[in-house]
């Protein structure tokens, strides 16, 4: 499962048009977090973003955000492939 987490103090931004299209995939295993605070206030300022897994993906609108936010998902999802791959030939 993949956690999508977004800072409510971002919303400025519209990040809940992402938020409620990222809770709406039926073809993903995401658990999504909306949290007061993340702690990237510069960020959170700036732009939309949100942590995939940790990992940081901002954009420059919401609508941008939420495609961001899959294909980040899809590339960690083909490194902890290649990962499993890599160990399963040791």
């Amino acid at each position: 499962m993949d956690i999508v987490e977004f800072c409510v103090s971002n919303s400025q931004h519209g990040t809940d048009i992402a938020l409620k299209k990222l809770e709406s995939l039926p073809d993903f295993d995401i658990e999504v977090i909306e949290y007061g605070c993340l702690g990237n206030c510069g960020e959170c300022f700036l732009s939309p973003y949100a942590l995939v897994n940790g990992e940081s993906v901002v954009a420059e609108t919401a609508e941008q955000l939420a495609e961001l936010v899959i294909e980040e998902i899809n590339r960690q999802k083909l490194e902890r492939e290649a990962l499993d791959k890599l160990l399963d030939d040791l």
